[in-house]
């Protein structure tokens, strides 16, 4: 519902303007105001609440585009949604994607689209150093802190080290309105497009994570499964990650499911497992035993689902 259009800034003047302006709503716009002095004195409070003048005015701010960092797969990952009142703060933990990995590359965009490379690129830079350790275990967290003046600091921070790496990105708000909503526009149209693609990347990162996850479980408990049937696992995965090479989604949510059937006698296994260790009686005797199968934190992979 609008109760009054007001004409800010000097191009209102223009009679052409101000004709397209009634027609648009319906109604002739307000002309109380000095359109040139409106801008001239909003300029002005800006200034002076930035500068600490002015205390009882709050001007929000706001966020033209998400920004995000590149994951895997080249996934788009938000961490600050589109529309966010500044200055924010947001963070999220993430990890690495293989074994032993020495460092990431965090990689910085901004834009409403699925895939990264899709967006705006404003900066990357690279955290090193990160002691070997299984995919999953470090806590990379990444922090992004924007300002009153939305210039924009990016830092990557290893929670076991301490060790942390940044990036400070002044023109992520240089767009012009054009371009923002040019950018806004072509999410839009490709939206369906950029859904399946995401999800196919899904799926195929769920394959890598699922198998590795399965090759683990094998190397730690294969034995008590025989040797055929630890054979018969592996080409499961190993077929598995060949169909996951193509572009059907369909045909990897399929062989999804058979992996799910061929590795089921593990899966039976670790929970049997899981419940022997679970009924142990937490004796005095029996305490080095609860302590190595109290596991209550080994599952970790769940906390790092999108991977840096």
């Amino acid at each position: 519902e609008i109760d009054d259009v007001i004409l800010v800034g000097g191009s209102t003047r223009i009679p052409a303007v101000q004709a397209m302006v009634e027609e648009i709503f319906g109604r002739e716009p307000n002309r109380s105001v000095n359109p040139d002095e409106v801008v001239a004195v909003g300029a002005a409070v800006q200034g002076g609440v930035l500068g600490g003048e002015v205390s009882d005015v709050v001007l929000l701010d706001v966020t033209p585009l998400s920004l995000g960092i590149e994951t895997l797969g080249g996934v788009f990952t938000k961490l600050v949604e589109r529309n966010t009142t500044i200055p924010t703060s947001k963070s999220q933990v993430f990890s690495t994607a293989a074994d032993n990995q020495p460092s990431v590359d965090v990689v910085v965009y901004q834009g409403e689209r699925e895939m990264a490379t899709d967006n705006r690129k404003l900066g990357n830079f690279q955290l090193s150093d990160i002691p070997p350790a299984q995919r999953g275990v470090p806590q990379i967290e990444v922090t992004f802190d924007i300002d009153a003046d939305g210039i924009v600091s990016v830092k990557a921070s290893d929670k076991g080290t301490g060790k942390e790496q940044s990036i400070v990105i002044k023109d992520a708000s240089g767009l012009s309105e054009e371009e923002v909503e040019r950018m806004r526009a072509e999410a839009e149209a490709n939206a369906e497009v950029d859904k399946k693609q995401r999800e196919l990347v899904d799926l195929k990162n769920q394959v890598e994570q699922i198998v590795h996850q399965t090759d683990k479980h094998l190397e730690e408990h294969g034995e008590k499964l025989g040797e055929d049937e630890v054979k018969s696992i592996r080409e499961a995965g190993e077929e598995l990650k060949k169909v996951a090479e193509g572009d059907d989604a369909e045909a990897i949510q399929k062989g999804l499911e058979e992996f799910g059937k061929k590795s089921q006698k593990l899966g039976e296994l670790l929970y049997a497992q899981a419940g022997a260790d679970a009924s142990a009686e937490p004796g005095a005797e029996a305490a080095p035993e609860a302590d190595a199968g109290e596991g209550g934190d080994e599952p970790v992979d769940a906390d790092f689902e999108v991977k840096a």
